[in-house]
Parts: C-alpha cells; structure tokens; sequence
C-alpha cells in the first residue's frame, strides 16, 4: 500500500534516495546521543513536509518530489533535541512553501529549503534554538535507553561553539570527531559526517568542487585572523570540526538547485561560503553562521554562473571563436 502511494503521488529520484543512504547512520547516531525524541521529531516532520508539498503539487496536476523527504531530514538534523514538534512542524511548512513553492516547485527554487525553514524558525522561536540543549550520551546503550537526554542549563556545558564564545575555551578534537558533544541533531558526530561526503562523492551525487572551495575560504580567512591574534577567531580545525561546518558544507551547499552548475562556479561559491561563515562567526551576533552563510551563497548562485558563462564567452570570442 504504502508503495503504491508513493508511485501514484511522488517522483523516483535516485540522487536523492542516495542522499538518504548516506544520513542513515548519522541518524542513528543522532538517537544514541540524543535519545528516541530524534526519530518523533523526525516521522513529524517527514509527514507535514510531505503533506504540504503534495498539497501544492497536487493542485497543479504534479506529483511531489521525493526531494522533500531529504529536506525534511536535513532541516531536522539541524535542530537541537528539545525543539517543540510545534515549532518544527511550522519551520518544515514555511520552508517548503516560502523556500520552494512559491517559486513553482522543485528545479527551480533558490534557496535551499532546509535552510528557509531553520532560519525562520531560528529567527522567530531563538530561546528553544540556542539555549535549550541536551547533554550527548555515553556509553552503551546510550541514548536508544531514553527518550531523550539530560537537558543542559549553563553555558559552560553548552555547545562547543557556545562555550568558546563564552569562555574562549575549545572542546577536544576527539570529542568533536566522536560526536558526543552537545549540539544539533546530526551536526556533531564529524567522522560520520565526512564519510557520507565523501559517499556522495563516489556516488556524483554531491559536488566536490563546492566543498572544497568553502575549505579554501574558510580556512584561507580563518588562519589569517587566528594568526592575526583575534580572540573571537578559533584555530580552523576547531572551526571545521564545531558548529554545523562539515554538515552544511557535505549536504546542505552541495545542493545541486540552489548551487551554480557551471564547474568554476561552484568554486566561487563555496569560497564565497566559507569566507563569509568566518566573517558571521567572528563578528556577527550568531556562534554559527554557517547557515546564514549558505543563504547568502544561494542569492549569489545565478549571477555567479551568468559571470562565469559571460567571462567563457568574452575570452571565447576575444581568440576569434564563435560565440554558442
């Protein structure tokens, strides 16, 4: 039944069912963290994401697309623990209509709906998002013993990024590659994260080229102010390794809609990315910035590949060549 529902009413997308393999494990690892509360918030939100955006489709005569069931993973594996259902529920429903619909659909949103929701719901609901966190489990069985972890209630155990902004102190890389650090749902555990960019490599499903160029910038400016000696500037590898870094920049700026398509465009905006994320991070009111700094690259994704295509043809037809 549930087969024939899917095949009457959504697109097969093999990109993004791949996607979807590769956030498996860091959705479990998210549960042994965080407690049985990760996969609620999740079936939740998978199931009003999915009804808004067959809503909309339907009504113009279209299947939804099975994107949907990756942005509402994503966007929820950027939330911390304790987010209520409700506040979830109306950042996925803002999201997708404000971040996709209105735009006409899936192919030809600009942003990166994922993003759309979290920023308004970062945005309009911040005490649930940046103070209400839950301290990560240890040991076995972990959090797969609860339903959700110990909530945490002073800056000092807070997120690694939080806890530098306060204290100027930095959490150890083990921890920060393990993932059992407090913080969102699917942005703590590093190694987990790297092997699924790297998975979506394999797979051409993801850039390479993106992620790479927001390493570049990010590291590039990060080392420059860090041995400047500014003290709201970390050392990058802390950077790199804390704060939703690695997850935005394997899966949310390699989103091949709201990203350049040309090749030398995508370097662009990836080091346009990083530069920015380090900028948002030091100076700017939010210990992210790391979505905030996708957003901005979003806006600048389609007059990145008209410079980059127009450049093509300058210096096509500067050697004499016919212009395409």
């Amino acid at each position: 039944m549930i087969s024939e529902f899917m095949k009457k009413n959504f697109m097969p997308q093999k990109m993004m069912r791949t996607v979807i393999v590769s956030l498996i494990p860091i959705i479990i690892v998210s549960i042994y963290f965080f407690g049985w509360r990760t996969l609620v918030l999740l079936l939740w939100v998978i199931l009003v994401g999915a009804a808004t955006e067959l809503l909309f489709e339907k009504k113009y005569g279209r299947k939804a697309s099975e994107a949907v069931f990756v942005t509402c993973i994503l966007y929820v594996l950027t939330l911390p623990a304790r987010t209520p259902i409700w506040i979830a529920v109306i950042g996925i429903i803002f999201g997708i209509i404000f971040g996709k619909e209105v735009f006409g659909g899936f192919g030809r949103n600009i942003f990166n709906p994922a993003l759309v929701a979290r920023a308004f719901v970062y945005i309009s609901f911040p005490e649930p998002l940046t103070i209400k966190w839950s301290q990560a489990a240890s040991g076995f069985p972990g959090g797969f013993a609860t339903y959700i972890t110990e909530n945490i209630d002073v800056v000092s155990k807070a997120t690694p990024m939080l806890i530098f902004r306060e204290t100027g102190e930095m959490v150890s890389t083990l921890k920060l590659l393990l993932g059992n650090v407090p913080g969102s749902l699917g942005e703590t555990c590093a190694i987990l994260i790297i092997l699924g960019g790297i998975y979506l490599i394999y797979k051409k499903v993801a850039s390479w080229q993106t992620m790479a160029g927001v390493l570049i910038g990010f590291v590039g400016l990060g080392s420059i102010l860090y041995l400047l000696g500014n003290p709201q500037i970390p050392n990058p590898l802390f950077g790199i390794l804390s704060g939703g870094f690695l997850f935005g920049t394997v899966f949310m700026a390699t989103d091949p809609i709201s990203s350049p398509r040309t090749k030398e465009g995508k370097w662009i905006y990836g080091i346009l990315i990083g530069l920015v994320t380090v900028i948002i991070r030091g100076y700017a009111l939010f210990a992210g910035g790391m979505m905030f700094a996708i957003l901005i690259g979003n806006t600048f994704a389609p007059i990145i590949d008209e410079g980059v295509n127009y450049f093509k043809k300058y210096r096509k037809e500067a050697k004499g060549g016919v212009a395409e």
